[in-house]
């Protein structure tokens, strides 16, 4: 990918690289077909392996079993699912798991091929804007028999993951986490402007406000660039909060040239106009420049939060997005548990591979060590997860994240979207032009998509 692929290491733990890769089908720079997840290389139509009894809720008395489980987690994540992989095989004698780790990048090409050779794991990760395209291109098994099994129904996740596993209304993945973007800012730089450190802004007014109190102190205070990481998050969430969406939900039409996405995108060049941002910034400008007090806001991602907890001498604070239209909104991902398509079925290894799903869902406080809101109610509702200050903060946005329709090829489309935003930001186009353009060859991509995909 172009945009992912430029993201440098920030922390010796985690990588924008990493973290960038979940939001594959939310606009970088390239299509999701040039990451690997989008419509090429489209593997033959593999058979579905039939649902197994009862979902894995029995638990696996089986003989012993050893499971390939496959994600892109190269971060400071990586080690904490290894982590909970290790204790999951200690606690299940007759289960091995082994985890592969693969670059998002490569993932996305990988593991259909592999599916296609009949190699393909037991157990896998997908981000939840490539559910529906590799469910389309029969990928990825439906998994109704491990909902129905466990009981699992929406009242116990976040509803918009839960959402997100459902392909023409048949079950494909299990959500494990939600990883919204979130509002970091530099309480040394608002000292500085004279402004309370303790109380970020949270609305239009307030943030203009700040930002103008700054510009007196020579600050410009709120960074931007032209970059799907993080421009592309921002822009959207702007536009979800003037009430506006980017694509309708049955995939038939392309919606961001409307007035609510006009409105954020011109409010998100002004940073430029109005002196509160340099320009032509690079990749990853804004989140430095927090960093190196230069800065006092950055909409950033949630694994920001341990980049940030690493510089010891930063003083910074983290909170909801601000509301800069008419209501709270903001982007968000999410990994989600799938089983991909086996041509040879083992139902020894189907019933223990839903039972490893099962678990390292439970066990997803652990999982929000490494910078995530956990999908599952019960555990990012319960104490322990109310002690981990910072993902806790970006948790409370739980109720009004939103994601990118399940459609396939969604991917390539908003990468039309990306587009769009560096024109406006770059001065090449005004943003109703910019968006008015990137609509138009949006919509031909959905219309080729209805055809890929029947």
């Amino acid at each position: 990918m172009t945009t992912s692929g430029a993201s440098r290491v920030l922390t010796s733990g985690l990588s924008r690289r990493g973290f960038l890769a979940t939001s594959l089908a939310v606009g970088a720079a390239g299509t999701l077909a040039a990451c690997g997840s989008g419509s090429s290389n489209v593997p033959g139509q593999q058979p579905t392996a039939p649902a197994t009894g009862d979902g894995g809720a029995a638990g696996y008395d089986g003989p012993k079993v050893d499971l390939a489980f496959w994600n892109g987690f190269t971060g400071g994540d990586g080690p904490v699912m290894k982590k909970l992989v290790d204790q999951f095989n200690t606690e299940h004698e007759n289960i091995a798991v082994k985890m592969t780790t693969i670059t998002w990048s490569d993932y996305y090409t990988k593991l259909p091929s592999a599916v296609t050779a009949g190699k393909g794991p037991e157990i896998a990760i997908m981000h939840a804007d490539s559910v529906a395209t590799n469910a389309a291109r029969q990928v990825i098994q439906p998994l109704d028999d491990v909902a129905t099994a466990l009981k699992l129904t929406e009242a116990d996740f976040a509803p918009v993951p839960w959402q997100a596993g459902l392909y023409k209304d048949i079950r494909y993945s299990i959500p494990l986490d939600v990883h919204p973007l979130g509002f970091y800012y530099n309480k040394t730089v608002l000292e500085k402007a004279g402004l309370d450190p303790e109380k970020p802004p949270t609305n239009r007014e307030e943030y203009e406000s700040a930002l103008d109190a700054m510009k007196t102190k020579n600050i410009q205070g709120y960074w931007i660039t032209p970059f799907e990481f993080t421009a592309g998050q921002t822009v959207q969430s702007l536009t979800w909060q003037f009430g506006g969406t980017m694509i309708s939900d049955d995939g038939s039409s392309v919606q961001w040239a409307e007035d609510p996405a006009v409105q954020a995108l011109t409010w998100y060049t002004d940073m430029i106009k109005n002196g509160h941002s340099p320009a032509k910034q690079g990749q990853d400008a804004d989140a430095l420049a927090l960093q190196n007090n230069k800065t006092a806001f950055n909409w950033n991602g949630i694994w920001n939060i341990n980049t940030l907890k690493e510089k010891k001498d930063l003083q910074w604070g983290v909170a909801a997005l601000p509301t800069i239209g008419t209501q709270p909104a903001a982007w968000a991902g999410s990994h989600q548990f799938v089983l991909p398509a086996q041509k040879k079925a083992d139902d020894n290894k189907q019933t223990a591979a839903r039972v490893f799903l099962n678990w390292i869902s439970q066990q997803s406080l652990g999982w929000a060590e490494g910078g995530q809101v956990p999908a599952r109610n019960e555990v990012r509702e319960s104490p322990e997860f109310a002690a981990m200050t910072e993902q806790a903060a970006l948790g409370k946005q739980i109720d009004v994240v939103r994601f990118a329709p399940t459609i396939p090829g969604v991917g390539d489309v908003m990468g039309e979207f990306t587009k769009a935003i560096n024109e406006a930001v770059l001065g090449k186009s005004d943003p109703a032009k910019a968006l008015a353009d990137a609509a138009g060859r949006g919509t031909k991509i959905l219309e080729q998509n209805k055809k890929k995909y029947g």
